[in-house]
């Protein structure tokens, strides 16, 4: 069977699953019509074209090899990484992007080892769409991008700045166009490679794959633009918030109740068992008076260790405990 035929029976038939199924559009999807079928265009580049390629680069190429490419390519784009840091007023992130270029760039043999990394300078993750969105611009609705896959609207008006005005590989020259767009496929091909088994574990655990991505799409660029606005003191306003919604007592997790002491929690103990005779003389006469004082005496047998005093004690009167995680796991919970 030709290339050609392939791609056209799969194309087909993605059609026809859309017509059967139908559509159900999300509030941040009424393009989803569109969407789809742009979704399973690329699929099918993917599935005949671009999957086969990555697995043999995959396959083929020493993992030593696959690797220093993607370091090569990683430390052309923290250029565009570093300026979108700046333009977000991130002067410190900036600065770390800039001494990762030098450092990987010279000590890293062009950018061929990660240098930067191991001596503490993180890789950050920057383009223009989280730029515009930093500065206020509003994602807009969902956008399925042909060959480039998913989007919003934010992101594909910011996309000719980001392949383009903000790629250094655009800037070879149009006497080398052969070598520019031979980089480009290469960097595409070292990226689905990269892809392989996270695509594998997608095909196997979506339903619906395009809800599932275009699902963990949003969720990501909502946390790469809005992770950056709001400091662990916001996050853990917003738990808090929502613990005393449920009516709990919730503490940040650096901070730790202070426990009562053993007077006081054998005050707390003497007390309950003062009531609890009063409480028996309600129940039943068929009760026997053993059934009566029991709870008495083993109140009065105050244990001298503090957690079997905490155990014996009623559960309204146990110390509140911290609950709900630490701020950064807070932060990752919520998005």
């Amino acid at each position: 069977m030709s290339l050609t035929s392939k791609l056209t029976k799969i194309c087909a038939a993605a059609s026809l699953a859309v017509l059967v199924t139908g559509c159900t559009h999300s509030p941040n999807d009424p393009l989803e019509g569109y969407n789809r079928q742009a979704f399973y265009f690329n699929e099918a580049m993917d599935t005949v074209v671009v999957k086969p390629i990555a697995h043999g680069y995959h396959d083929l190429v020493p993992d030593v090899i696959q690797t220093m490419v993607s370091n090569f390519f990683g430390n052309i784009a923290d250029v565009w990484i570093a300026f979108n840091n700046f333009l977000q007023g991130r002067g410190d992130e900036g600065f770390s992007d800039v001494s990762r270029i030098m450092i990987n760039t010279f000590a890293g043999v062009g950018g061929l080892i990660d240098v930067a990394s191991d001596a503490g300078l993180p890789k950050h993750n920057e383009d223009f769409g989280q730029t515009l969105g930093v500065w206020g611009a509003p994602p807009g609705p969902y956008f399925v991008i042909p060959i480039l896959g998913p989007s919003t609207i934010r992101d594909t008006i910011a996309a000719p700045a980001d392949y383009w005005f903000g790629d250094p590989i655009t800037y070879i020259g149009n006497s080398r166009e052969g070598l520019m767009w031979g980089l480009v496929a290469l960097r595409g091909i070292s990226k689905r490679a990269e892809l392989i088994d996270a695509a594998s574990v997608i095909d196997d655990a979506a339903i619906d794959k395009y809800e599932f991505i275009r699902d963990a799409y949003l969720q990501r660029r909502q946390r790469l633009v809005h992770d950056k606005d709001l400091s662990d003191d916001q996050w853990e306003t917003v738990d808090e918030k929502n613990k005393r919604i449920e009516g709990q007592t919730w503490l940040p997790s650096s901070e730790v109740r202070p426990q009562p002491s053993p007077v006081e929690k054998t005050a707390v103990t003497t007390t309950e068992a003062e009531a609890a005779p009063a409480e028996a003389s309600a129940q039943t006469t068929a009760e026997t008076p053993e059934t009566v004082v029991a709870p008495t005496a083993a109140a009065d047998a105050v244990p001298a260790t503090d957690d079997s005093v905490a155990d014996s004690a009623p559960e309204k009167d146990k110390p509140a405990q911290a609950s709900g995680p630490a701020s950064a796991e807070t932060a990752a919970l919520i998005n």
